[in-house]
């Protein structure tokens, strides 16, 4: 393998959770998008406000290449805390997907800008000396993160699973197969919740 192979497995890896990311957003209204269905308030349009901010940061600031024309991110300054996780009312979900795009567009011109041995510093508190790689690699980790917690959500909004497309990486059943299913997990934590 070569730096370049290895880099452009990587790029892979990133953009798979990019695109699998905003496909959660598919077919759903402003409500359901922005709709918070866990304790601490995970929503889906939340989720891309966030990585947005990260990939800024991470690829933009961290190799003193701030993202052009970017308002102050969410997750800077005076922002209170979770702003760059849920939307306001004022935000549109087309200026947050922009938003998202032109942060990994930025990224990717990074990427293509800089070896990955190139060494930033994270701007934010503990401020660590990273390389280009480290945060490529963090990058990769964190989005496929908030894959999971997308796929997680968009299920309980309406239950619409898989990974590129409806159910394409899903075990195949209908819903009597998958309630079946469910109810055999949920029967063996009880017998093992009982011992």
């Amino acid at each position: 393998m070569t730096e370049t192979a290895d880099a452009a497995d990587l790029r892979l890896y990133l953009q798979d959770a990019r695109d699998s990311l905003l496909r959660k957003l598919d077919g759903l209204g402003e409500y359901d998008a922005r709709r918070p269905l866990t304790p601490t308030g995970t929503n889906l349009l939340g989720l891309v406000k966030h990585l947005a901010g990260a990939e800024a940061i991470y690829f933009g600031e961290t190799f003193g290449r701030p993202l052009p024309g970017a308002q102050p991110l969410w997750i800077t300054g005076a922002a209170e805390p979770n702003a760059d996780l849920w939307a306001t009312p004022e935000e549109s979900r087309e200026q947050i997907v922009d938003a998202y795009h032109r942060a990994c567009a930025h990224a990717d011109e990074t990427l293509d800008t800089l070896p990955l041995d190139t060494v930033g510093r994270v701007p934010r508190p503990p401020h660590a000396e990273l390389t280009l790689h480290r945060i490529l690699v963090h990058m990769i980790a964190e989005t496929h993160r908030h894959v999971g917690h997308a796929d997680v959500v968009r299920e309980l909004v309406d239950g619409s699973v898989g990974q590129r497309g409806e159910g394409d990486n899903m075990a195949p059943g209908d819903g009597d197969w998958w309630e079946q299913y469910r109810n055999r997990v949920e029967e063996a934590a009880r017998k093992a919740g009982s011992r």
